[in-house]
């Protein structure tokens, strides 16, 4: 067993495919060797998660447990799957398919499948399909063992080199990521989360157990996967259709059955790193400005309000609810997209935002922000999701559909003024005693509506907080020549270490200008 930290670090040939309708073409060459086929469709795919969720749950064998435990970091990074035996290397799709091996980190197998005429046949492992140095323990594990993961390889037809780069990842329990425009990977969704952050019980992380590759229509932009889903608690059947254009959109439909029952059941589970940025940095922690892939959670909910929260790296576990029906959307978002802000050879300025918009109307529940504390790069400490009102009992089922947009900006970006950077210091006046106890705040503001305020004309703030009393309110143009970027600063005096809540936006009497900006202070961090 890992905990979230550890474990977020890391047949027949087909000669005889024509007589079945089967065709080679799906196929990378005759040398992939494929099971038996067998009818699939995503109906039948629900029905038997349905079924599975009405009996004891049954873990996946894990072939040669001691030879996987030997498959460690280093081992794993030497085993490569040859391109060229790559599903679909020479066609129908565009967009070819390798898979990930297994090993210490990556210890359950996924039973791949390629579909065609509503026929699947599972894509069966053999250790000649990976180019592996002579020594590797990975030579020890018996045929069949089944594979760790896939990633869709980047078109056949475009610009790039389609067997160095890739476009979206499928890798652990049930965690994918993809890449924007930016051709940069960084924060991940997954299927489901399970009792994120519950006091008393350990999350449970659920696995595809299966995965199914419709074979697309030539040169199609579009991809089609279905994937079941089991664990202790949850069972599940998703359609992926995953379209690559300049960013990535994935349409996501999901339907989750319950075996037990689960105290947070998250919808469209986005995981992030978030370590420090501008707003708050230990003295000497590192020598980068900034590190992070996301820099805050924006709302827009269903009665159209727009929020940035920006994230923090907290003292303990924080978990934040943020109330509301029928949201138009929430995501985790990289804003800064300034090099000099990171000077980091991983391009941190380039990661991708990812915003989840819900289809169908998912009615009531709360975006649920968790945020834990980390003290390097390599946790990913950040977790967002929608947890339905409704409560997670066993036998109950449950049917979501959403678009997920892997891009560099919001999908539908605000009208309003954005949020663009929060800052803090120490409160009082510059060239004084400074004041224990107070801290200040400066929070900017950039955007369309407060470029056309009239000359001499001053947004005000609109400024509340859980407790503590503010002062020293000001809010002014920003000194940079840049039209529309202001910002607004404050003090805030507050006793106790309880967490504070607060809330700004700015307005020109009756108009509203920005977006809301929520944030959580921690007194005493």
């Amino acid at each position: 067993m890992f905990d979230r930290r550890q474990f977020l670090q890391f047949a027949t040939a087909t000669a005889g495919l024509a007589a079945t309708g089967f065709s080679t073409k799906a196929l990378a060459q005759e040398s992939l060797k494929v099971g038996a086929p067998a009818p699939i469709s995503f109906d039948a795919l629900k029905q038997r998660a349905q079924s599975m969720a009405s009996r004891p749950y049954e873990a996946p064998p894990r072939p040669a447990p001691e030879v996987l435990q030997q498959i460690d970091y280093d081992a794993h990074g030497k085993i490569r799957f040859k391109t060229d035996l790559a599903l679909w290397a020479n066609g129908p799709s565009q967009f070819p398919v390798t898979f990930f091996h297994l090993g210490r980190f990556f210890q359950k197998p996924v039973r791949m499948h390629v579909v065609e005429g509503g026929q699947a046949r599972e894509i069966i492992y053999d250790s000649d399909y990976f180019d592996m140095p002579a020594d590797s323990p990975a030579h020890k594990l018996p045929d069949n063992s089944g594979f760790a993961g896939f990633r869709f390889q980047e078109s056949r037809n475009g610009k790039l080199d389609w067997r160095k780069n890739d476009w979206v990842a499928f890798l652990g329990a049930s965690y994918f990521r993809a890449i924007g425009e930016l051709y940069q990977y960084g924060l991940s969704a997954r299927g489901l989360a399970v009792d994120v952050a519950v006091f008393g019980k350990n999350e449970e992380f659920p696995d595809f157990t299966h995965v199914y590759f419709e074979t697309p229509q030539p040169d199609s932009n579009t991809v089609t996967v279905y994937a079941l889903l089991d664990g202790p608690s949850v069972t599940g059947a998703y359609r992926f259709i995953m379209t690559r254009a300049a960013d990535v959109v994935m349409d996501i439909d999901a339907a989750v059955y319950l075996r037990q029952d689960v105290s947070r059941l998250g919808i469209a589970p986005l995981t992030s790193m978030y370590w420090y940025s501008e707003k708050a940095k230990a003295t000497a922690i590192d020598w980068r400005p900034e590190i992070h892939d996301s820099d805050g959670l924006a709302m827009w909910t269903g009665a159209g309000e727009r929020i940035w929260r920006p994230l923090n790296n907290p003292p303990r576990i924080i978990t934040s609810a943020f109330s509301d029906e029928n949201p138009k959307g929430f995501g985790l978002l990289q804003r800064d997209r300034n090099f000099d802000h990171y000077l980091d050879g991983v391009y941190y300025d380039r990661r991708p935002s990812l915003w989840i918009e819900p289809e169908g109307g998912w009615g009531k529940g709360t975006i649920q922000l968790v945020e834990i504390p980390t003290d390097d790069e390599i946790h990913d400490n950040i977790v967002a999701m929608w947890v339905p009102t409704e409560p997670a009992k066993a036998g109950q089922s449950f049917e979501f559909r959403y678009k997920m947009h892997w891009s560099a900006e919001e999908p539908y970006p605000t009208p309003l003024a954005r949020v663009v950077a929060t800052r803090l210091g120490n409160g009082g006046q510059a060239g004084t005693v400074r004041p224990k106890g107070v801290r200040k705040f400066m929070v900017e503001f950039l955007g369309a509506p407060l470029t056309k305020l009239p000359s001499g004309v001053i947004p005000r703030p609109v400024l509340t907080a859980s407790r503590g009393e503010f002062a020293n309110i000001l809010t002014e143009a920003v000194p940079d020549n840049v039209p529309g970027h202001w910002r607004t600063q404050f003090d805030l005096t507050v006793t106790g270490t309880e967490p504070v809540e607060m809330r700004c936006y700015l307005r020109n009497g009756d108009e509203v200008l920005s977006e809301t900006w929520l944030y959580q202070y921690h007194p005493a961090f």
